[in-house]
């Protein structure tokens, strides 16, 4: 049960961003440049980013809505995305996202355990400049969106079902597609 009356039922932020319209414009319109823009990153890559920092922070509905979104970009799928987010330095990922990963862990620690150390080692595993500034920027939105969506106590559905249906959705349509189609 939300802290607040949201007046509608729908999950997690979605029915954060029914209830304040206007907020979440910039907020979706946020996710769609971070995590569908043109960047040399695939999309599935940056929902690993978003699900991995969703994770960390304990934020169900954000990690499990994430994670769908991912998996359904991802070679391997949601086997791929949980191994990542449980051990990134195995799974089945490129040397460049397992750095960037770590840089997006340190970043959800607090932004001051960015290392000069994690930094060179993204480059030498070849991500570039925009890559590392989107990585560390992905983190910083998804900490404020956990917080945002576990702050007001929302609530994040048991069935896996309704996270695929979100990732058809989000993968197919973009940010802002679950506001319109629910109307």
């Amino acid at each position: 049960m939300p802290h607040i009356e949201l007046g509608n039922d729908a999950p997690g932020i979605i029915g954060l961003m029914k209830y304040r319209p206007d907020t979440a414009k910039v907020l979706n319109e946020l996710a769609e440049i971070l995590l569908r823009g043109d960047n040399t990153l695939t999309r599935g890559e940056r929902e690993l980013i978003a699900s991995y920092v969703s994770s960390l922070n304990q934020c169900r509905f954000c990690h499990a809505s994430h994670a769908a979104f991912a998996a359904a970009q991802l070679p391997g799928g949601a086997d791929t995305v949980a191994h990542a987010c449980a051990d990134p330095d195995t799974a089945p990922v490129s040397d460049k996202m397992k750095a960037l990963l770590h840089v997006a862990g340190a970043v959800q620690r607090i932004g001051t355990d960015v290392t000069t150390a994690h930094i060179e080692a993204a480059r030498k595993a070849g991500a570039t400049d925009v890559e590392i500034h989107d990585t560390v920027l992905i983190a910083a939105a998804f900490c404020m969106y956990n917080r945002y969506v576990d702050g007001l106590g929302t609530y994040a559905p048991e069935d896996p079902g309704a996270y695929k249906e979100m990732a058809d959705l989000i993968v197919g349509r973009g940010y802002g597609a679950s506001l319109s189609a629910e109307g």
